[in-house]
């Protein structure tokens, strides 16, 4: 079935500060790259017959282009994001009005979480990442305004600080994922729920391969991530890479910057 994606064209990327461990200011970026290489994303996605909806880049928010951090839409639902750095706070409420303008119902959300960075709806749960960015709170608020179940899962590793920097649903009952990102238990949760989960290595994970979107048939995944596009294609699925090298200088891949838009606005 075509998706629907929002995102945002980074106009205004560039590493200007350093909230994650990929970020460095002293490093040059090149904006006209980072441009490129995102419409190579987006067409992608076009090419593979998704829709794409986009909202107009603020200047002075750099990292608005990973739209993933902007909100959790789930059945036509919109649950706002509220940043845990001063520097992305802007985003939340941008994302959230644009959704308000378009009829959707939103809730402005009470307790700090980043979106679907850590927040991954499959088709009867709600995966919820914490640790880093996300409060726990935030799963339980998310989970009362969805009416979906969530299920906590705890990140260790800084570098992947994000719940999508770690996993993703290769559909709508299963998943890939890079067991060393997770705590010891839900390590077991996974296990548990998944046992028949895509499961990644240091080297794909370190080039953010997690970070990828899926279809249910294809794999929008950065180019790098060699190993998992192998495992993909023996497990059936069509890997479709694509190269983010600029944007993962700010710790951001194909998901990061591609939100999904669940359900439609039925008002």
């Amino acid at each position: 079935m075509p998706k629907h994606f929002l995102m945002c064209r980074p106009e205004h990327f560039t590493v200007e500060y350093a909230i994650n461990p990929w970020m460095h200011p002293e490093a040059d970026t090149d904006r006209d790259l980072a441009i490129r290489q995102w419409e190579g994303l987006k067409t992608a996605y076009e090419d593979l017959g998704h829709r794409v909806s986009l909202i107009d880049p603020i200047e002075g928010l750099p990292d608005m282009v990973f739209a993933a951090n902007g909100a959790l839409v789930a059945g036509g639902r919109v649950y706002g994001a509220r940043f845990a750095f001063a520097e992305r706070a802007a985003e939340g409420p941008a994302y959230l009005r644009w959704f308000a303008e378009r009829g959707y119902p939103v809730k402005e959300p009470a307790h700090v979480n980043e979106g679907e960075g850590d927040f991954l709806a499959l088709d009867e749960v709600i995966l919820a990442g914490t640790g880093f960015r996300t409060d726990l709170a935030a799963h339980q608020e998310a989970q009362e305004f969805t009416g979906r179940p969530v299920v906590s899962l705890t990140l260790t590793d800084p570098r992947y600080y994000h719940l999508d920097t770690a996993l993703f649903p290769l559909d709508g009952r299963n998943v890939a994922y890079y067991p060393g990102a997770f705590s010891r238990g839900s390590r077991e949760v996974l296990a548990r729920m998944f046992p028949d989960a895509v499961l990644a290595n240091d080297a794909d994970a370190e080039v953010l391969g997690l970070n990828a979107v899926s279809d249910g048939t294809h794999v929008v995944i950065n180019s790098e991530a060699g190993d998992l596009q192998l495992e993909l294609k023996r497990r059936g699925y069509e890997p479709i890479p694509v190269e983010l090298s600029e944007l993962r200088k700010a710790g951001g891949g194909p998901k990061c910057c591609t939100l999904e838009i669940r359900g439609e606005n039925t008002k």
